[in-house]
């Protein structure tokens, strides 16, 4: 790192070195510096920043050639703390700090010169200017000497005086001024535009009770008569589908929540957020009824319940599972092995397995009961953030960053299936009742649904509003999806345009 340092010291002076060269050049007289002009205004100017530059040089050269040590060498084998790691001095301390401060001068010259004696305001007269013998007549004190007319000269003509060359601060004269012409009224005016712009989008609709930011979970009621959502807004809602109205809030977490699932009974919900706490909630009233702390496993990321509702998992950004007792209300099991955090967690039909995801992309399938690991493998290129069995347990489907959607035979461990046509992360799966339709929401901004037993895409809905972070189906087979717009909209099946189900609070 010392000799890093040192370079950028080097390059920095000789960068500074080269700013007092031009400043040199762009002096009155620069050209014609001698001992007959040691007696102009501007030589000591011309003085000061040739040392200056002089020295900036000799600066550069001696950090580039590593001759200015400054830190101490460390002597080899010390470790890196206690007294053991103490270094002897080694350097020219003194001449290396006036280098480092000769930077500052040369701002501080530079400056003066601008604004102080030297410089500042605007020069009405050219040194080099031959002189006249004859005198001048007197001109008015209130009118500007470079501005002022020539006065007519009396008598003859004197002869010409020798002129010097042309200098920067000594142009040749310019012939007599001509007015120019008027530029064409075209040339400052922009071009018209080709077509008109297109209009802009029209502003979502809002409402007071909506989420105040994105939605990132959906669950439909076993009933069909309700939506529950989870927001970064740390707010779990529940909404009424017929009534298209807020139901209440049904809690609220200390830090994000990320996920809100009905419980089999149909009385109670359980919501996971970053806070590391899982919820037990009573849909009526959402009074809270249990909560499981996750401790040092860090945020609960993703959450999973099992159909008969006895057994819960959980994912965390540390990288453990944990599968929960709900009738207990205790810890069944820590499940370990993912390197980094989890992204998807499923349960099987049957409740006996679970799946966990990673966002390196490694799937994991446990034993619930046991906590067993049964397999493990590197499915997708990233992570993995969508994660569905189907209805016979045996085939697994997810979405992943690499932008496709897999889906697995669990009994042989192989790809059977690759669905693709996202343009982003494929954030979040739903699969419909009768296993035949996928839907998938992504980071993209749109929403597919696909024939699981073709592969085929049928249908797109495109948000244009952001990234998709939940999806659903709603009891009729119509679309949800929830987002970074924090809305919840409700789309056709079959594609087109959607509907705002349930708004946003206004910004």
């Amino acid at each position: 790192m010392t000799r890093v340092a040192d370079r950028l010291m080097a390059v920095l002076l000789m960068a500074l070195a080269a700013a007092c060269l031009v400043h040199l050049y762009l002096l009155p007289g620069s050209k014609d510096f001698g001992l007959t002009a040691m007696q102009e205004p501007w030589a000591t100017q011309m003085a000061v920043f040739s040392l200056l530059a002089l020295a900036c040089l000799v600066g550069a050269v001696l950090f580039w050639a590593g001759l200015l040590p400054g830190r101490p060498a460390r002597l080899a084998g010390t470790p890196l703390f206690g007294r053991a790691a103490d270094v002897q001095e080694t350097g020219r301390p003194g001449l290396r700090a006036i280098f480092f401060a000769l930077p500052l001068i040369v701002l501080a010259a530079l400056a003066i010169d601008r604004f102080g004696p030297w410089g500042g305001g605007e020069v009405t007269a050219q040194p080099n200017e031959p002189k006249v013998a004859e005198p001048k007549p007197a001109e008015p004190k209130d009118q500007d000497v470079a501005s002022a007319p020539p006065a007519p000269e009396p008598g003859p003509a004197p002869a010409p005086q020798p002129v010097p060359p042309p200098t920067a601060a000594n142009p040749p004269p310019a012939p007599a001024p001509q007015a120019p012409a008027a530029p064409p009224e075209v040339a400052v005016i922009p071009p018209p535009t080709v077509a008109p712009l297109p209009p802009p989008p029209p502003a979502s609709p809002t409402q007071p009770d909506g989420h105040r930011d994105a939605v990132v979970w959906l669950a439909v009621a076993p009933d069909g008569r309700s939506i529950m959502s989870a927001s970064t807004d740390r707010v779990i809602k529940l909404w009424d589908i017929g009534g298209k109205h807020l139901i209440r809030n049904l809690g609220v977490h200390k830090d994000m929540a990320r996920t809100a699932l009905y419980m089999p009974d149909g009385v109670s919900a359980l919501t996971g957020g970053d806070d590391g706490e899982i919820v037990l909630r009573k849909l009526a009233d959402g009074a809270v009824l249990h909560v499981f702390q996750a401790g040092q496993n860090g945020g609960v990321n993703k959450l999973a319940i099992s159909p008969d509702g006895r057994r819960a998992v959980s994912g965390h950004d540390t990288g453990n599972v944990i599968v929960w007792d709900l009738v207990d209300n205790s810890v069944l099991h820590v499940l370990t092995g993912h390197d980094w955090s989890i992204s998807a967690v499923a349960v099987s039909p049957d409740g006996k397995q679970a799946l966990s995801g990673s966002i390196d992309g490694t799937l994991k399938l446990w034993d619930i009961e046991s906590g067993r690991q049964l397999r493990s493998w590197h499915g997708h290129e990233q992570g993995t953030y969508g994660a569905v069995f189907t209805a016979d347990g045996h085939h697994l489907i997810t979405g992943s960053g690499d932008l496709t959607i897999k889906v697995w035979d669990l009994d042989s461990g192989r790809q059977v299936k690759r669905f693709e046509g996202h343009e982003g992360t494929v954030y979040a799966l739903a699969l419909s009742a009768d296993g035949k339709r996928l839907l998938s929401g992504s980071l993209d901004g749109t929403a597919r649904l696909w024939d699981m037993e073709t592969g085929n895409q049928i249908a797109l809905f495109d948000s244009q509003t952001g990234p998709i972070y939940a999806v659903a189906f709603a009891p009729d087979g119509t679309v949800l999806t929830g987002g970074y717009d924090r809305t919840i909209r409700d789309w056709p099946a079959a594609g087109g345009d959607g509907v705002v189900l349930f708004a946003g609070a206004p910004e």
